[in-house]
């Protein structure tokens, strides 16, 4: 990563902390970026790390609620079930990231074409479920069926393809499970603790003889801007989902992966 400037890494960690708690693939837009702007990590490394900074954000905005919920687990049964429920909807993801982690980063993280028709179809797929007259049954997350969050974690794991997007996923997935748009987005919010914290601890280990310290400012300044602007998403994007929907992110999905698209083509 010697040859990329911190001006780039600044843009990316940008992208990355606005893009990553809403669904509309924060993988799927840094890896277009890095394709548009000539930006290459090593083994994708920087597009992973820089996720650290996301991760500290909501661990940071969450502290009170996540401190609440330790402190809770010897004596409440309902705090012990929902940190059961995003330990199981976390499961598919471990297991089927780790046997595909060489496929995935060697050959769906290469194709940036890919990227562009993932945005498309999940915009397609998020307005119309967006638009679905379904009725709630859960609106709290602490009370998600067990069965209902490993489902959940199974519709996760469509986001090892870049472009679908972790958060967009999780979140169809709990809305056909039955939850409200918020409670929903909330669930994203939690299980992204464990999958992210995980996907990053086990990508520094794969890359660890090929990163040194001329990538560090690289990631650092990507982490920095990835923080601050997950900060500011996880502080207001509950409130802007339970007034809007998702239906705007779909269509930046669709305008997105369509502009992509065409300038990948144009460029051929």
């Amino acid at each position: 990563m010697e040859h990329q400037t911190i001006i780039e890494a600044l843009l990316l960690g940008l992208l990355e902390g606005l893009t990553e708690f809403i669904p509309v693939s924060s993988t799927g837009h840094i890896l277009l970026a890095g394709h548009f702007l000539g930006f290459e990590s090593t083994g994708k490394a920087f597009e992973v790390l820089i996720q650290l900074g996301a991760i500290m954000a909501i661990l940071t905005v969450y502290f009170g609620r996540l401190w609440k919920i330790v402190t809770g687990l010897p004596s409440d049964a309902r705090t012990r079930r929902f940190v059961a429920g995003i330990l199981l909807a976390f499961l598919p993801a471990a297991v089927i990231g780790v046997m595909a982690h060489n496929f995935i980063k060697t050959v769906l993280f290469e194709s940036p074409m890919l990227i562009c028709i993932t945005l498309i179809v999940g915009g397609i797929v998020l307005l119309g479920v967006d638009r679905l007259k379904l009725t709630p049954k859960y609106h709290d997350v602490m009370d998600f069926p067990l069965p209902a969050c490993l489902a959940i974690g199974f519709f996760q794991c469509l986001a090892m393809i870049p472009g679908t997007s972790r958060s967009g996923a999780t979140i169809v997935g709990a809305l056909l499970m039955g939850t409200d748009k918020r409670s929903a987005a909330e669930f994203s919010f939690f299980l992204a603790m464990p999958t992210m914290a995980g996907a990053f601890a086990y990508d520094l280990y794969k890359n660890r003889d090929a990163l040194s310290a001329a990538d560090l400012p690289i990631i650092t300044a990507g982490f920095i801007a990835a923080f601050v602007a997950g900060v500011f998403v996880v502080r207001h994007l509950l409130d802007y989902v339970s007034r809007r929907g998702f239906a705007p992110f779909a269509w930046w999905r669709l305008v997105v992966g369509s502009i992509g698209l065409a300038a990948l083509l144009a460029l051929r």
